[in-house]
């Protein structure tokens, strides 16, 4: 699978612009604020219908217009696709695959395999259990329609548990709606954390050889998957963990215990990245991570996804840049920099971007 060309119209710092790509590396090179970042975001946008920059959509739209559209050619093994994008200041969002508009998001999942990778990324390792979730969740929505809309699901029934805790617990109806929650809460959640442990799973023996072949054979890395849930049973212990929780959520306002809390426990030769990781090692292990990514998505779906590489090569040493731009050459792969000073002859195609 690889991008064919896209084209930006008032997409952040873009009046109207063309780009076509070639399937292999190609550098983006530019001095900084020219809008290097914005081309391979809005390519990530296609993929994903959302920014991996920020949630609010019309910080997409260039400054004094009132729309932005985008329009993507890809090709897979089977045939050439369009994918377009129309985003306005009201808040609309209109996406069409082939000119047919869809009406659920899940439509445009998987339609597009995108890893991206930048230096915000080391965020994932070093701050909240959110960025986890967040790196596990787009990652399966892109192997499995399925688990997106479980996830759709999941959240819908989430927040309107939260919203009862919140404002009608005193009502008389509040306990006799709340166990109608917690069943239906349980039942998503349980696919949700059933897909995870299995993704984990899956994914943690090819991490830990990403790892070695960047850090040196000598530093493992390890990927599990924490949640409260530990039998195999996890929809009827869930449904007795919230039962359990009850009183506590209630007294908080929300919901304490679901796949909504868990975590990734992230260990290098026994220590908790997470907490006591140097920069330098996070920034591996998440680096390490986003290339064991691009090989599962490949395993599950039988296509390479697109790799994303944003500013990172001045982030790493020699020996690594080494094994990234080697890993790179596996997929199309979307390189922005300031100077590309290394191996020339690997590069497919250079952009140059100037303001």
């Amino acid at each position: 699978m690889y991008v064919d060309s896209i084209r930006l119209e008032n997409f952040r710092s873009y009046s109207l612009q063309e780009f076509s790509f070639a399937n292999g590396i190609n550098v983006i090179e530019g001095a900084n604020a020219v809008g290097k970042t914005n081309l391979v975001e809005a390519v990530y946008f296609c993929a994903v219908g959302k920014s991996p920059r920020t949630n609010r959509d019309k910080e997409l739209i260039k400054w004094n217009t009132d729309h932005a559209k985008l329009s993507i050619k890809i090709v897979n093994k089977y045939r050439l696709s369009k994918i377009t994008a129309l985003l306005t200041k009201n808040g609309e969002k209109r996406i069409a695959i082939d000119g047919a508009g869809i009406t659920r998001m899940g439509e445009l999942i998987g339609r597009m395999g995108v890893v991206f990778f930048s230096p915000d990324e080391l965020k994932m390792i070093k701050e909240t259990p959110q960025e986890r979730r967040r790196f596990m969740d787009i990652s399966l929505s892109q192997q499995s329609r399925a688990y997106f809309y479980n996830l759709q699901n999941y959240t819908k029934i989430l927040t309107n548990r939260n919203n009862l805790l919140k404002e009608n617990y005193k009502q008389n109806y509040f306990e006799q709606t709340l166990p109608v929650w917690d069943i239906q809460l349980a039942k998503e959640g349980a696919e949700i954390i059933r897909k995870r442990r299995e993704f984990i799973d899956f994914l943690s023996p090819i991490v830990d050889e990403r790892h070695k072949s960047i850090a040196g054979k000598e530093n493992g890395l390890k990927v599990e998957y924490e949640t409260a849930v530990n039998s195999e049973d996890i929809e009827n212990e869930l449904l007795k963990l919230l039962e359990t929780n009850r009183e506590k959520d209630i007294r908080l306002g929300y919901t304490t215990i679901g796949p909504h809390r868990d975590d990734m426990l992230i260990t290098s030769n026994g220590i908790d990245l997470r907490n006591y990781g140097s920069q330098g090692q996070q920034r591996t292990a998440a680096l390490s991570l986003k290339l064991a990514e691009a090989d599962c998505i490949e395993i599950r779906t039988k296509e390479r996804p697109i790799l994303i590489l944003d500013d990172v090569l001045s982030e790493l040493d020699p020996k690594r840049r080494q094994e990234l731009l080697k890993q790179a050459q596996k997929q199309q792969t979307l390189l922005t920099c300031t100077d590309y000073t290394e191996d020339k002859s690997i590069v497919d195609k250079l952009i140059k971007i100037e303001k």
